[in-house]
């Protein structure tokens, strides 16, 4: 799938080309029921991008999706966000025929020129996951996207005036707004799985701040921290956010002002010494961070043990 130039697909009239479908009755945006499209214009592994905003809704899918780092079964509805230019792999098994069902929202950028939407919909971290999660919906909550879907596709299908673009756009905000809503839920409900990406947050933080990579590579970047754990940034720092309160960032300093305090108390270093040994090539950018977390001066902290 790497050799390959990836499928580019540059608008929603070409999507509907390649799928075998009528021209979009709009060429902005598309609902789409997967039942629809009967054959993948793509026999071998693919990897594809699109230039415009995806969001899906599949469930009984027997192709193979590389979306995130595990695999889906599509027993449960699984709900994808992809936004343009973004990297997705695609496999189908050439036995048989293409098998899924489901929903489809396509949006071309173009469509939110000149509304607030624009620049809003860059705030919905589920857009930005450069290594795509998925969104596990219940029954529920999968009528309610299915809905809002189908609401959105009536409009444009019956009633193209002036109002249809705030009214879809309204529609399309409401919909974010609900997916938002999902996926803190599922930081919560998934504890198995989110719990266990805690656990090893903090096997590597400790692993990283007792070996010489601290005094090698520095303090440890929140893009090297999702990249070993296998999620994307925006995802993680969600992920601990609704189950700790705290960011990824915060994370790792509150390890780091943990060590720190180790060697303040137990070790005769110096603060320079030791804002060195914790990855500072400054010893004012260790202090004031030191402060920051603690209130007081390391000076300070190591007086108060004497």
């Amino acid at each position: 799938m790497a050799n390959k130039q990836p499928l580019r697909i540059k608008t929603i009239s070409q999507y509907h080309q390649l799928m075998g479908l009528p021209k979009p009755e709009h060429p902005l945006i598309s609902v789409i029921n997967f039942e629809s499209i009967k054959q993948l214009p793509y026999s071998e592994p693919t990897s594809v991008i699109f230039d415009f905003y995806s969001v899906s809704l599949k469930r009984d899918f027997n192709a193979k999706l590389k979306y995130g780092q595990q695999e889906y079964d599509f027993d449960e509805g699984i709900m994808f966000f992809i936004s343009p230019g973004q990297v997705f792999g695609i496999e189908v098994d050439n036995n048989e025929g293409i098998r899924h069902s489901g929903w489809l929202l396509l949006i071309h950028p173009d469509f939110l020129w000149h509304t607030q939407l624009a620049k809003t919909i860059k705030q919905y971290e589920y857009f930005d996951y450069s290594v795509h999660e998925a969104l596990f919906l219940s029954e529920k909550e999968e009528t309610t996207i299915i809905s809002m879907m189908q609401s959105m596709e009536q409009e444009y299908r019956t009633n193209i005036d002036k109002f249809s673009q705030d009214i879809i756009i309204a529609q399309l905000e409401l919909l974010f707004n609900y997916a938002d809503r999902f996926y803190h839920r599922q930081f919560i409900t998934r504890k198995i799985s989110n719990h266990t990406i805690l656990n090893r947050l903090e096997e590597l933080l400790a692993a990283y701040f007792n070996s010489d990579t601290l005094l090698r590579q520095g303090l440890p970047t929140v893009q090297y921290v999702a990249d070993t754990l296998n999620v994307s940034p925006g995802y993680l720092s969600g992920m601990l956010k609704t189950l700790t309160g705290q960011s990824t960032q915060q994370h790792i300093h509150d390890k780091l002002i943990e060590k720190a305090k180790e060697k303040l108390s137990t070790t005769n270093l110096s603060v320079s010494e030791i804002a060195y040994e914790l990855g500072f090539e400054h010893p004012q950018s260790f202090s004031k961070l030191f402060k920051l977390k603690t209130k007081v001066s390391p000076l300070e902290f190591r007086q108060s043990f004497n």
